[in-house]
């Protein structure tokens, strides 16, 4: 338990189990960072004797006697279980302290989407099929790591005649699971959970729209759940690309803007930025329409958002663990913040007595769409 909080933290190879109480008392500090998109990490601490098991027994574990050693790390807050990290070990560091005896020992690793990142398939063939039911096949293999695949289509389908084209694998299968998620504006991550041993792995649009978290509270006295908060408005970056297609006949150009529109991610701020640029996307006049469309659709989804926020709360006095990758209500802060916000990424750091979050916040414009925020 550390200061209220229950840790369960399960190391095995393939399968994790409940680590011992010895591995537990030696435990000194957790770190898991959550992102949005891309891979997730953390980093396990833990103070032990020059002359403790432990340290040959987790060097060994990251030997090429066992190709991976899996990693758990769930909490339990105000009864509610919450599944930080399912991932591999990736690397460790020792760090002897010769006046007092202690040895750190610092373990290091990755999502599971680092297994997708080990053997290189380049080549296999994907015949007339989408990229969605290419990303299906590529994840398939992971089933034994407890991770299910929640593969969105495409809003477009561009299946090339086996004829006159075959879709080959390039790289590991997370590089081409990411590739493909890059052409048509998509994806891809790893999310641990809802269930300790189990994962989802996402391929789709950046959705913001769903369950709200409870609402971030500043400057509201003894409702305060947040320690620090500063906010950050950037409108030189806000873009609108430019999309070129050839008509058939004439062989006139003609460029097409893709407004950056998506009905799975509404706007969080009623006053967006005005554009101002607008970069042409090359090498896209002599594609078929329908590849055209999706080359201007992932550039259009790239577009970053203009109002983002980081800050620090403390996870007891907040109720519940912050997660990434959902909204959350934001009060306290003004008109021009207040409000619903994405949560991008989110930084556990767990000590004894202490259950430390830092989050970013992200929305693309300013004053809220919303007329109140949910208590």
């Amino acid at each position: 338990m550390f200061g209220g909080v229950n840790l369960t933290l399960m190391i095995g190879p393939a399968v994790p189990v409940p680590v011992s109480a010895d591995v537990l008392n030696a435990l000194d500090s957790v770190k898991v960072i959550s992102n949005a998109t891309g891979t997730s990490g953390f980093e396990l601490v833990f103070k032990i004797s020059v002359r403790s098991p432990l340290q040959t027994l987790f060097l060994l574990a990251g030997g090429a006697s066992i190709p991976l050693v899996r990693v758990v790390i769930a909490v339990t807050v105000s009864g509610q279980t919450s599944v930080l990290m399912d991932g591999v070990m990736t690397h460790h560091s020792v760090s002897p302290d010769a006046k007092d005896g202690v040895t750190t020992l610092t373990i290091g690793g990755e999502d599971l989407s680092r297994v997708m990142d080990y053997l290189d398939f380049s080549g296999i063939p994907f015949p007339a099929m989408p990229p969605e039911v290419q990303v299906l096949a590529c994840l398939a293999k992971y089933a034994l790591f407890g991770v299910a695949p929640m593969v969105i289509p495409s809003v477009l389908v561009d299946i090339p005649i086996p004829t006159v084209q075959i879709a080959r694998q390039q790289g590991t299968d997370l590089k081409h699971i990411r590739r493909l998620a890059d052409m048509v504006g998509y994806v891809f991550y790893v999310s641990p959970g809802p269930v300790v041993g189990s994962s989802v792995a996402y391929w789709g649009p950046e959705i913001k729209w769903g369950p709200v978290q409870p609402p971030l509270a500043i400057d509201a006295d003894a409702a305060s759940n947040v320690d620090s908060l500063s906010f950050t408005f950037n409108n030189e970056e806000r873009s609108l690309p430019i999309l070129w297609i050839q008509e058939p006949i004439t062989k006139a150009p003609i460029p097409i803007p893709i407004p950056d529109v998506n009905p799975l991610v509404p706007p969080l701020g009623a006053v967006p930025p005005i554009p101002k640029h607008f970069p042409f996307i090359g090498g896209t006049a002599k594609l078929p329409p329908v590849r055209a469309l999706l080359a201007g659709l992932a550039k259009s989804a790239q577009a970053a958002d203009a109002v983002t926020a980081t800050g620090s709360l403390d996870v007891l006095r907040y109720g519940q663990v912050l997660a990434a990758r959902s909204l959350v209500g934001l009060r306290g802060a003004g008109t021009a913040f207040d409000g619903l916000w994405y949560v991008t990424s989110v930084t556990h750091e767990l000590k004894r007595g202490e259950y430390q979050e830092q989050f970013t916040l992200s929305r693309d414009g300013l004053v809220s769409t919303l007329p109140s925020v949910a208590v």
